[in-house]
């Protein structure tokens, strides 16, 4: 197998959750380029829909969704609906998060809750309903977005959501327990640690403090709209097929 075998998804059929903007739509990108058909879902439809448009023109097939992740009945109804469409589902990108900045003292009860169950309940549903179907067929691949957030306690001035880096916190240890549980079935598990890049969920922490955090990165540069794609790329695809349990910090060294 050469090395570009290693990296090809063609006929493959990924879901990605937040796939509509940020983040999420760049490793959609990612996705289909390599010749992966593309599911995508969020909260919002419109940007889930102008995403898969725009994927469709790279020539492989779409579907786009309304999802709340926190929901059961919404992921399995999503889950069903993909596997209808496409008749399989061999990659998961868990990437649907939410934040809240707050002193610890101040943030309120149900900020931590919403946090908590979108991106700790969310990724746990979604890789339960999906993993039904990959233990089903005896493959698949799963993964999730963390943080680096999750590796390391930033300075109040750096971070102040609490709420934020306990989930991602809990995200990479669920990664290395499902791995482990689901290794038997073939189906890898492993985590996307990003730093800081340029999305509507950072815009207003990098609008006050950009140059501050710039200064602490070895690279002395924030993330851009291609950094990630090839992490997603690797672990999604054969290349990746001796790893799993695993978190890939792409954060240009912010976490050494």
């Amino acid at each position: 197998m050469s090395v570009f075998q290693l990296f090809d998804l063609t006929g493959k059929v990924a879901l990605v959750t937040g796939g509509g903007r940020g983040l999420g739509k760049q490793i959609a990108e990612a996705l289909a380029e390599a010749g992966c058909h593309m599911a995508i879902c969020s909260r919002k439809l419109e940007n889930c829909q102008e995403t898969a448009d725009q994927l469709g023109e790279k020539g492989v097939k779409t579907l786009a969704l309304a999802c709340d992740v926190t929901s059961k009945d919404d992921v399995k109804a999503v889950v069903n609906k993909v596997l209808s469409q496409f008749g399989r589902i061999d990659i998961l990108v868990n990437n649907s998060g939410a934040t809240w900045g707050a002193t610890v003292e101040d943030m309120p009860a149900e900020a931590w809750d919403k946090v908590m169950n979108v991106n700790v309940k969310g990724t746990f549903l979604m890789s339960q309903e999906v993993g039904k179907s990959m233990i089903q067929k005896g493959s698949g691949k799963i993964i999730n977005i963390a943080s680096v957030a999750g590796l390391k306690a930033e300075p109040e001035e750096v971070l102040n959501a609490i709420g934020y880096s306990t989930s991602k916190a809990a995200v990479i240890h669920f990664t290395k327990d499902l791995a482990r549980k689901w290794a038997k079935h073939q189906v890898y598990v492993n985590s996307i640690a990003p730093g800081f890049f340029p999305t509507t969920m950072t815009k207003a922490v990098l609008d006050r403090k950009g140059k501050d955090i710039v200064s602490h990165i070895p690279l002395k540069r924030i993330g851009d709209e291609n950094m990630l794609k090839g992490a997603a790329l690797y672990l999604a695809s054969s290349a990746s097929d001796f790893v799993t349990g695993q978190t890939l910090v792409v954060d240009g060294g912010a976490s050494l």
